[in-house]
C-alpha cells in the first residue's frame, strides 16, 4: 500500500550530518515537522554502539551496521578488489567509526574558502562550529576549542602503557618533532601527542549524533526518525525538489510491501545521504552528467557532471607487534577472554572506566618529513612536495598512531596480546569515482573506484613511514617481537627480517638498514595491505559548476530549487584528520544556514 506523507523539511539520510541539522532545527523551533530517513537500523541504546570499546564488531563480514562498497581490482594494490565500508545506521559514521579526535589544519578549510569560491568557509569562520559540537574534557582552557556543546572528548577510561610508552620513546628517539598537548588546534603540524577520543570521560559511552542530537529530544519535538528505509530518488515539480520516494530496506524490513512510499516538503529537501548515498539518490533523480543518465533511461533535470566525481579518502596500514603479556590492551575482550570480560566489564559498569571506555588509540602524530627525510623519501615524492605541501606548512603528509591492540584482520591471529602501528597519507592525489549502474534497484552494485593511492608518490611516503614506525615500535619496553603477518616478507639472510621473538631494542641501537630489495618487499607489503580509513568524501563538491561542482556554498544543488546538499560529500578537497570533526562542523555550519532561511535563530 502506498504512503503519502507531508513535512516541513525531509531530511534524506540520517548519517551524521542529516542528525545535527534535524536536531538543531528541531531545538529551534518544535514544532517545526522534519522527517528523517535513514536506510539502516536505529541505535538507541545498543550497547555495540554505546560502549566504545565494542567498536571493532562494526567491521565484521556479518555486519549489519555498515555497508560495505566493492571497487574494481587495482594493480596499484597488487591486484585487490578494495573494499571500502560506510557507515549503514543512524548517525552513520558518527555510531560505527574508531572515535578519534582528529581535527584538519586550518588551512584545508581556507582552501575550500580561496580555491573554490566558498565564502564562508574559511577557517576564520568554521572555527566557531568545530567549538559549538564539543565540550572538551581533555584540554581545558584552550581558545580553539570548545566546551558547551552536546559531544564530549576526553582521553576515556585508561591510559594504556602502549600510549605511554609510544610517546616517551618518540620524545626521546625522533628529535625532530616535540610531543605536545594539543595535536588539534588546526596548526600543530610536526608532532606528536596524546590522542582524545569521542568518549565522555563520566559515562564512558560513545560520543554519537543520535543520543545527543536526536534521541533525547525526539519525544518533545516535530522529529519524525524512520529507521530501515532507503531514499530512492528526489521528487520534482520542474526543477523544484518537492519531496522524496522511499522503500522499504529488505535487510531490516523483510516482511514489508515494497510499494513505494512518497514524503512531501512543504520547505525544503535536504540530502544527506553520506559520500556513496548522495551522488546515488542524485543520479536516479535525474541530478548528474546528462550522457550518464541517459544511458540508464533517467531523464535529466540539472546536467551536472561532477555528481559522483572526486571521489577521495585517507589510505592506510596497520602494522602489528607482539606485547609484553601483562600489557592492558584491548585483545583479551576481542578474544572473549572471561576473565578479561569479567574485569573490565565490572569497572565500566560501575564507574564508566577502563578499556571498555577506550578505544585503543593511545598516542599518535601528525608528521612532516624533515630535509633528511625528503631525501629518504626519494623523488618519487619530492614533486609532490614541493608543489603542494612546501607551501603549507600546516598540512602534515602523514599520520601514525599507536594502538593497544590488535588492529586489522583478526583470522587466524595467534591469541596474544599485541600493539599496532598504524600509519596514513592525509592528502594522497588520487581521486576516484562512483556512479549508479541501475536507475530503479537501490542495492545495485556501484560503479566504483577509489583509486586508493596514487603510485610512487605514496608508496614512498609510506615506505618511510614503515621504517619510522618500527623504530618507534621495537624501543617500547613492552615489546616482545614482531608478528609476521604484519610485515613484509624479506628476502631470505635480510638485516632488517622480522624478528617474531624480540626483547625491547635499546634506545641509542643504529637504526635498522634496508637494501634495494628489502624495500622492494615493504612496498610490495604497503600495496598488499593498504586499504581505506572509512574518510571517503568529496563525490559531490562544494565548488563552482564550471569546476565540476555540484552544490554552491549555501549548500543548493545547481540547477534546481528547494533542495540542498549537506553531508561529506560536499568536500572539495582533503582534509588531514579523521573526518569527524569535519562533518559536525558540516553540520552546524548547514543548520545555521537552513535555519537562517526558514527564519530561525540556531
Amino acid at each position: 500500500m502506498s504512503e503519502s506523507l507531508e513535512y516541513d523539511v525531509i531530511v534524506a539520510g540520517g548519517g551524521t550530518v542529516g542528525c545535527v541539522i534535524a536536531g538543531r532545527l528541531a531545538a529551534a523551533d518544535p514544532n517545526l515537522k522534519i522527517l528523517v530517513i535513514e536506510s539502516g537500523p536505529p541505535v538507541r541504546e545498543n550497547q555495540e554502539h554505546i560502549i566504545p570499546a565494542k567498536f571493532l564488531s562494526h567491521l565484521l563480514p556479518t555486519s549489519t551496521t555498515v555497508k560495505f562498497h566493492v571497487g574494481k581490482p587495482s594493480e596499484e594494490l597488487a591486484g585487490r578488489t578494495p573494499i571500502v565500508p560506510a557507515g549503514a545506521c543512524l548517525g552513520g559514521g558518527s555510531s560505527v567509526n574508531f572515535m578519534m579526535y582528529t581535527r584538519a589544519s586550518a588551512s584545508d578549510y581556507d582552501d575550500w574558502e580561496k580555491l573554490y569560491s566558498n565564502p564562508g568557509w574559511g577557517s576564520a569562520d568554521l572555527l566557531q562550529y568545530l567549538k559549538k559540537a564539543e565540550t572538551n574534557q581533555a584540554l581545558p582552557n584552550k581558545p580553539t576549542h570548545g566546551y558547551e556543546g552536546p559531544l564530549k572528548v576526553s582521553f576515556g577510561g585508561i591510559y594504556a602503557d602502549a600510549g605511554k610508552q609510544f610517546l616517551e620513546i618518540a620524545e626521546q628517539f625522533d628529535k625532530d618533532r616535540p610531543v605536545v598537548d594539543d595535536m588539534n588546534d588546526l596548526s600543530n603540524s610536526n608532532a606528536y601527542a596524546r590522542w582524545a577520543k569521542w568518549i565522555d570521560c563520566k559515562t564512558g559511552r560513545r560520543q554519537d549524533v543520535p543520543h545527543n542530537y536526536i534521541y533525547n529530544q525526539i519525544d518533545t519535538t516535530g522529529l519524525d526518525v524512520r529507521t530501515g528505509y532507503t531514499v530512492k530518488r528526489i521528487l520534482f515539480d520542474g526543477t523544484r525538489a518537492t519531496g522524496v520516494e522511499f522503500v522499504p530496506n529488505a535487510r531490516y524490513n523483510p516482511d514489508e510491501d515494497k510499494t513505494p512510499r512518497i514524503a512531501k516538503a512543504r520547505k525544503l529537501v535536504v540530502l544527506s545521504a553520506g559520500t556513496f548515498g548522495t551522488p546515488s539518490v542524485l543520479e536516479r533523480s535525474g541530478v548528474g552528467a546528462e550522457k550518464r543518465l541517459s544511458a540508464l533511461g533517467v531523464k535529466t533535470v540539472s546536467d551536472l557532471p561532477g555528481v559522483g566525481e572526486n571521489y577521495q579518502d585517507h589510505p592506510i596500514v596497520f602494522s602489528q607487534y607482539f606485547v609484553d603479556d601483562n600489557a592492558d590492551t584491548l585483545d583479551g575482550l576481542i578474544q572473549g577472554r572471561p576473565e578479561e570480560l569479567q574485569k573490565w566489564g565490572a569497572q565500566y559498569m560501575t564507574d564508566g572506566t577502563g578499556l571498555l571506555a577506550h578505544n585503543a588509540v593511545e598516542a599518535g602524530g601528525k608528521l612532516r618529513p624533515s630535509p633528511q627525510d625528503l631525501d629518504a623519501f626519494g623523488p618519487d615524492f619530492r614533486k609532490r612536495w614541493d608543489e603542494f605541501y612546501a607551501k603549507y606548512p600546516d598540512k602534515p603528509v602523514l599520520f601514525i598512531a599507536c594502538s593497544a591492540g590488535f588492529v586489522g584482520n583478526p583470522m587466524g591471529v595467534p591469541p596474544r596480546r599485541y600493539s599496532t602501528i598504524a600509519y596514513a597519507i592525509w592528502y594522497s592525489s588520487a581521486v576516484g569515482y562512483l556512479h549508479i549502474t541501475d536507475a530503479n534497484d537501490v542495492d545495485a552494485p556501484l560503479d566504483f573506484d577509489p583509486i586508493t593511492i596514487n603510485g610512487k608518490e605514496d608508496i614512498a611516503a609510506m615506505r618511510w613511514a614503515y621504517k619510522h614506525g618500527r623504530e618507534l615500535a621495537r624501543r617500547m619496553g613492552l615489546h616482545r617481537g614482531e608478528f609476521d603477518g604484519g610485515h613484509p616478507a624479506y628476502p631470505e639472510g635480510s638485516a632488517a627480517a622480522v624478528r617474531p621473538s624480540a626483547e625491547p631494542t635499546p634506545l641509542d641501537t643504529p637504526k635498522l638498514v634496508y637494501t634495494a630489495e628489502d624495500d622492494a618487499a615493504i612496498d610490495l607489503f604497503n600495496r598488499q595491505q593498504v586499504g581505506t580509513m572509512w574518510h571517503s568524501l568529496g563525490t559531490c563538491a562544494m565548488k563552482p559548476r564550471a569546476q565540476g561542482g555540484v552544490v554552491d556554498s549555501k549548500l543548493n544543488v545547481y540547477g534546481v530549487t528547494g533542495l540542498k546538499v549537506a553531508d561529506m560529500s560536499i568536500a572539495p578537497s582533503n582534509v588531514g584528520a579523521n573526518t569527524y570533526s569535519t562533518a559536525l562542523t558540516i553540520g552546524e555550519k548547514a543548520a545555521a544556514i537552513i535555519g537562517e532561511e526558514l527564519g530561525l535563530t540556531i
